[in-house]
Order: C-alpha cells, then sequence, then structure tokens
C-alpha cells in the first residue's frame, strides 16, 4: 500500500511541478515578491498532496518566537520536505541554493522566479561575497533568507559540520538568526521513493540577534540549540 501511495504522490508531484512551472515562466515581469506569492502556490499544493496520498503531515512549535523583521533561517536539512513547507510555515523567504538547480528544465525554471540566492560553490570565498549582496537586496525587498548550515542533507541521527556562512551573512546585514529543527528524515528520506505516514515535527527557537558576536559564536549557539532539539526529534 505504502508503494501504490508513493507512486500516486509521485506523479502527482510531477504534473503539478510542470503545471506551475509554466504558471512561473509567465510571471517574470511581476515583482519579487508577488511573484513569490502566486508560485508559492506550488509547495500548498505539494504539501496537501503528501498529506492526503502519503499520510504525512506537520506540527511547528515556537511560531512565537519569529521576529517582525527578517531574519536569517538556519535550519537542519534531511529531505526535500522542509524546502517545501517551509515556505508555508515561515514569512515570505529566498534560499540559498547552488547555481545548478535554476539549470533543471521547468524546476529550475520555476525555482529561479522565487527569487532565490544563487552561489557558485566553486569560488570559495566569493561564494560569501555573493550571498551578502544578494542577500542585501533580498532583506532590502523583505525577504528572509532560509539557509541549511550544513550545506547538505544530512539523515536522521547524524550530524554534519555546521559552516558559518549563514551566521556571516546575519552579521553582515544585522538582522537575527533563526534556528530550527525538525524530523522530516524520517517519513520523507533523502532520496527515498517511499513517503512513510506520520507527523513531522518542527520546532523553531527563539532568535539570536548577532550584534557583538562573530560569526562562530553564532553559528555555535545555533548548532547548540538545533543539535539539542534533534536528540528529542531523532532519538539514537
Amino acid at each position: 500500500m505504502m508503494f501504490f501511495r508513493s507512486l500516486a504522490f509521485t506523479s502527482a508531484l510531477v504534473l503539478v511541478t510542470l503545471f506551475y512551472s509554466s504558471v512561473a515562466l509567465a510571471l517574470f515581469a511581476l515583482r519579487p515578491r508577488p511573484r513569490w506569492r502566486v508560485v508559492s502556490g506550488w509547495a500548498r499544493a505539494v504539501i496537501w498532496l503528501s498529506r492526503v496520498l502519503t499520510g504525512i503531515s506537520y506540527q511547528v512549535e515556537g511560531l512565537q518566537h519569529l521576529p517582525k523583521e527578517p531574519a536569517v533561517i538556519l535550519s537542519k536539512h534531511q529531505s526535500a520536505w522542509e524546502t517545501i513547507a517551509f515556505q508555508l510555515i515561515f514569512p515570505p523567504q529566498v534560499q540559498v541554493l547552488k547555481r545548478e538547480l535554476l539549470w533543471i528544465p521547468f524546476f529550475g525554471w520555476g525555482l529561479a522566479q522565487m527569487s532565490p540566492i544563487a552561489i557558485d560553490r566553486s569560488r570559495g570565498s566569493g561564494a560569501l561575497k555573493q550571498m551578502a549582496a544578494q542577500g542585501a537586496k533580498r532583506v532590502a525587498q523583505g525577504f528572509w533568507i532560509l539557509i541549511y548550515p550544513e550545506g547538505t542533507r544530512i539523515g536522521p541521527g547524524k550530524r554534519g559540520k555546521y559552516h558559518v556562512g549563514g551566521a556571516w551573512v546575519a552579521c553582515r546585514l544585522g538582522i537575527p538568526v533563526v534556528p530550527v529543527a525538525h524530523n522530516a528524515g524520517l517519513y520523507w528520506g533523502k532520496n527515498e521513493f517511499l513517503k512513510r505516514p506520520g507527523q513531522i515535527k518542527v520546532r523553531i527557537g527563539e532568535p539570536i540577534y548577532p550584534q557583538g558576536m562573530k560569526p562562530e559564536t553564532v553559528t555555535a549557539k545555533a548548532e547548540e540549540w538545533i543539535e539539542a532539539r534533534m536528540a528529542e526529534l531523532c532519538p539514537a
């Protein structure tokens, strides 16, 4: 049964992605915020499909911690789920991603209409400058910035190296950092076809204001909070 439900979801996901990618291409003339709101309908459709077809729901704790002003979200990264669902959970945001994703036919074209911060990872320190420059523009437009400090998807119960890029951008722009933990990988695993029914839990921490702190200190504070929550959400 799980196989057929996952197959139905994947088929519906492809159709919805093709539709919204086409819509996104037709909206390129709109300003970033209105364009983001229209295209984020894709995320709403996908999360609805995942609930109806695969039985995956979610619960959020800590919404009261969200600051009024734009912030940098530093989140655990376990699957594709959070890249989609966070469009619904948090204020309008842009994601930091490798520029190669924008080259994927249809999906990448639609993704480009959501004004992501696309960086060239091969540039090393130049990538940080790209993040700061593009991030300043997005924050001026009212967007939040979503960054996965471990840089890649890490399975439940595992821990990657936390990079300082997100905190560096927050310090450079003078905006708070919001740490986020979740256990999406238990139900929507990395590169896994099968989707397991259950309730994903998302935990949002109090903002970390970077004034007077080095990026390394901000990163350490976020990592400490995130990993403490992960020990509760994904116990060994």
